[in-house]
């Protein structure tokens, strides 16, 4: 074959290459690996090297303590023979879990979570909407100034914002106290009928602020050309606010509900600085928090404390299982 005939062969086999969708491999190039990688490769690899410090993170702030805080409530401490050896740390399995279950300390802490969000929920959730709403209207006014001074108590740690209201609440110290008692109004907010509302209004003061942001952020985003859109069909700034508004910001509800829920379960720093009041009725396992707390801290017993937190993390996983799937079934039921 002369060396015209090769070439065009080579030429021929080039062609029918590339019509079957494969690229001709360069002269010496089979069995060779490729010097470069990939473009998915480098994606990987760029994501997990930016995954990594989150997920050591997590790893170690999430992970160990949880696992530990299981490994802990499967023990307990026990004397042995007259005590003189001092206690031991035995294998109890579930012991732990029955026992705290079993308190009816334990049981009332939930009473009172129950009696709290039945009370806290609706006017966090409904006053930050309806602030929002007002800060979203056009006839609003100074909006900046009053986003700061609603966020401004979130920006107070919980401790000096629960010591500040004692000093409110509490009577001879008080000028809130002697301004209600002086227009005729008499309030124990230390009593059992007022330590709820109390600790409801403390937390009230210090996280409404902070929803009522998310929500205007959320209502910021909404297309203005619908909302023109429903003023030219006539509706007005009521029917905009709950017709057009809130169904569109219903995703931003969900994530505050969420984690309002969730943080209600936490309640812990409002109650143990109350119970320092003078007359308080809060006791050292008001809420289940501080049931754990007690029993860590107070009676040196951590495996109970640990089964103790085990059980409320689990009760917190099911609510929001609860709330997650309640407000998907009526996303998915609408049309």
């Amino acid at each position: 074959m002369s060396t015209v005939d090769r070439g065009r062969s080579s030429v021929a086999r080039d062609r029918s290459t590339v019509a079957r969708g494969r690229t001709p491999e360069a002269p010496g190039s089979q069995g060779r690996p490729s010097k470069t990688l990939s473009s998915r490769t480098r994606t990987r690899l760029a994501a997990g090297t930016l995954l990594a410090p989150f997920f050591a993170l997590f790893t170690v702030a999430m992970i160990f303590p949880v696992g530990y805080a299981l490994w802990l409530s499967l023990f307990t401490e026990k004397q042995s023979g007259l005590g003189f050896d001092g206690p031991r740390t035995v294998f109890d399995g579930l012991g732990n879990y029955a026992t705290a279950l079993g308190d009816q300390a334990f049981r009332d802490g939930f009473r009172v979570l129950l009696g709290y969000c039945a009370l806290y929920l609706p006017l966090m959730i409904g006053g930050a909407i309806v602030l929002a709403l007002l800060l979203d209207t056009a006839l609003a006014r100074a909006r900046r100034f009053f986003q700061l001074a609603l966020f401004l108590p979130h920006a107070i740690p919980g401790l000096i914002a629960a010591l500040i209201w004692i000093y409110l609440y509490t009577p001879q110290l008080s000028p809130v106290v002697a301004a209600m008692e002086a227009g005729g109004i008499r309030f124990d907010f230390f009593s059992s009928a007022g330590t709820l509302p109390s600790i409801v209004n403390i937390a009230l003061w210090q996280w409404l602020g902070y929803n009522v942001v998310i929500f205007y952020a959320a209502l910021q985003a909404v297309d203005r050309s619908l909302l023109e859109a429903a003023t030219v069909d006539g509706a007005g700034n009521w029917r905009i606010a709950f017709s057009v508004k809130l169904p569109l910001i219903r995703s931003s509800l969900v994530m505050v509900l969420l984690f309002t829920v969730i943080g209600s379960l936490q309640l812990f720093t409002e109650p143990l600085i109350l119970s320092r009041g003078s007359g308080s009725s809060v006791t050292s396992t008001w809420t289940p928090n501080m049931y754990a707390y007690s029993a860590a801290f107070e009676r040196n017993d951590y495996g109970l404390a640990a089964a103790a937190s085990v059980l409320i993390a689990l009760v917190a996983a099911v609510l929001s299982f609860v709330v997650t799937r309640f407000t998907n079934r009526r996303k998915e039921a609408r049309p």
